[in-house]
């Protein structure tokens, strides 16, 4: 099994299960795709031509590659390119509902199925002072809106409803609905905590 993603989020995940696989990172470029209103079109999209690109080097592995993004008035936030622009991001968030889609993709050579998780986030109204600490304490460049919810970064966070780990980057729900279309099943693969 391929994991056709650089997270270390979506690998701490995928660990949650004794699946062997390997971590490599698709090399599609995103800003090839265009966002165009539909975030769930737009999270697809960039999740299935991440599993394209590593087909041909995989052509007999099971591919799981995933794309997170947060909508927010017709808006797209993915990953911010510096922190002025993550500032940005969490000012414009700041007390306001917003939703994370992640799109899943699993494919094995031609077949390929997708399916897009949705949580709905409450960010706490943070003042200039908060968004600065928090930028200067938690890693933001690789994460869709800026934000982290595990660990510290929950600091920010007031409600959430739906999947916890669809905000880190890999709904397990989700992943093992998809993974059951290639006959694995996770709750064979199990690990003892």
């Amino acid at each position: 099994m391929i994991l056709g993603s650089q997270s270390p989020r979506r690998k701490e995940i995928l660990n949650f299960f004794t699946i062997p696989f390997s971590q490599v990172p698709s090399n599609f470029d995103e800003d090839l795709v265009e966002f165009m209103g539909d975030a769930d079109a737009y999270a697809k999209e960039l999740s299935e031509s991440k599993a394209k690109s590593l087909v041909d080097q995989f052509p007999r592995e099971v591919i799981i590659t995933a794309d997170t993004v947060v909508f927010h008035a017709g808006k797209i936030f993915n990953k911010p390119k510096d922190k002025t622009q993550a500032y940005s991001f969490l000012s414009e968030l700041s007390g306001q509902w917003h939703e994370v889609l992640t799109a899943v993709c699993v494919s094995l050579g031609d077949i390929c199925y997708t399916k897009t998780e949705s949580t709905k986030i409450l960010f706490n109204d943070v003042s200039e002072r908060q968004i600065e600490q928090y930028l200067s304490h938690f890693a933001y460049s690789d994460k869709a809106g800026g934000y982290a919810i595990q660990q510290g970064g929950g600091i920010i966070v007031s409600k959430i409803e739906g999947c916890y780990y669809n905000v880190m980057g890999l709904p397990i729900n989700t992943l093992a609905e998809l993974l059951k279309k290639f006959n694995i099943d996770l709750w064979n693969h199990l690990k003892i905590f």
